[in-house]
């Protein structure tokens, strides 16, 4: 005679709806037994229930959409969308991004000064706190079913002897080329990391509970590898992967 489950229920019906996704018995896209038949099945509340689907929200194994019911989402399923990563110079001197996805801003990107936090600092080689101009954009493509955050940050020590200690320089990605008009041969490194939105940003890129946001970092460097810009991507984690060519 098997052990008696001795789990409270909510997580029993959230390892009974795990198993299914994960082995394919709710194959990903597909609507899960309704709340009342999970209900029924385990012999509990319609609040027992939704406490344990959202044990699976907060995890990315389902999806509630209103209306509608709540529907599974498989890790092992391949996005929806691959973006490539990485920026090429065209020959009419702009540079375009890998991905070819033209971004609208949601609105024009403004100049502000911020002191560089610690983190940043490292990756620009600068000491904390150094001011810098930041930019930050909601964009937009697809008629608004991509989105992205995007911010870039040039340090004010980037910029000493140029005509940009005097006005501000554009934001990416034509700072690329107002940076390559000034002399430099310009490379890139980027950093990818993945982790939990805020609510801000969970709003502004109409996440779904339990969807973590895919937080990649770009460096601009000279030829002799020093920084001169950095730039925070924040792009929705699900339904997207990045490829690399190496």
């Amino acid at each position: 005679m098997p052990p008696k489950n001795t789990q409270p229920k909510y997580r029993q019906i959230a390892d009974y709806l795990r198993n299914g996704i994960l082995h394919g018995t709710f194959p990903a896209g597909q609507p899960l037994p309704s709340e009342e038949s999970l209900a029924k099945q385990f012999g509990v509340t319609r609040p027992t229930v939704r406490q344990g689907l959202a044990e699976l929200r907060a995890s990315g194994l389902v999806e509630a959409i209103m209306g509608r019911g709540t529907f599974a989402r498989s890790p092992h399923n391949r996005p929806g969308l691959t973006r490539p990563r990485g920026v090429r110079r065209a020959s009419d001197g702009r540079y375009i991004e890998a991905d070819g996805i033209r971004w609208t801003n949601a609105e024009p990107p403004v100049a502000t000064r911020t002191d560089a936090p610690l983190a940043l600092a490292d990756l620009l080689r600068i000491p904390p706190g150094e001011p810098m101009f930041t930019y930050d954009a909601l964009q937009t493509a697809d008629n608004g079913h991509l989105r992205q955050l995007h911010r870039t940050y040039v340090p004010f020590s980037a910029l000493i002897d140029t005509k940009y200690e005097e006005e501000a320089p554009p934001p990416a990605p034509d700072l690329y080329a107002a940076l390559a008009d000034l002399g430099h041969e310009l490379h890139f490194t980027e950093y990818v990391r993945t982790r939990m939105p805020l609510p801000d940003q969970a709003q502004a890129l109409r996440l779904a509970d339990g969807v973590p946001l895919l937080h990649v970092l770009r460096v601009t460097l000279t030829a002799a590898d020093k920084p001169l810009a950095l730039e925070e991507f924040h792009l929705p984690g699900d339904e997207l992967e990045l490829s690399f060519r190496l």
